[in-house]
């Protein structure tokens, strides 16, 4: 009898988790396809920065120095309040003092913003402001 009635226990917890599966999996084609919506994938700008022809973060100076420069400019970034995400994620290239700026930024604003705190940063000769403003 004790067999039967956790058979019958747990028919009725399986019985909602399987109708409740459908639903579960529209959700997640939702999350997938509100992903894909956000302008935030890289993938097409990676994809031709690979030509070796733009500076990557993989050229990043190694001397301390470059290596301050760029540390300092990324903490200023990431603590500015009024930068989106994307903006809070470009590309910081420190090469003998001059700072290459690439990626995506939402705004005019966000762009001249993110060049200036680069420009302000002690040790810094030159920016080259290659951020793009997104278009969507």
């Amino acid at each position: 009898m004790r067999k039967i009635q956790f058979m019958i226990a747990a028919g009725a917890f399986a019985l909602p988790m399987a109708l409740a599966q459908p639903a579960l999996a529209a959700d997640a084609d939702k999350a997938a396809h509100d992903a894909r919506a956000v302008d935030a994938d890289n993938t097409g700008r990676n994809a031709r920065d690979a030509d070796g022809n733009t500076l990557t973060p993989l050229d990043q100076g190694e001397s301390e120095a470059d290596r301050t420069i760029t540390q300092q400019i990324r903490k200023a970034v990431v603590d500015h309040d009024q930068l989106s995400t994307n903006a809070k994620n470009v590309k910081i290239i420190t090469q003998n003092g001059v700072v290459t700026l690439r990626g995506p930024v939402k705004s005019q604003e966000e762009k001249a913003a993110i060049a200036s705190v680069a420009q302000k940063t002690g040790g810094v000769k030159r920016v080259e402001n290659q951020l793009e403003i997104e278009h969507n």
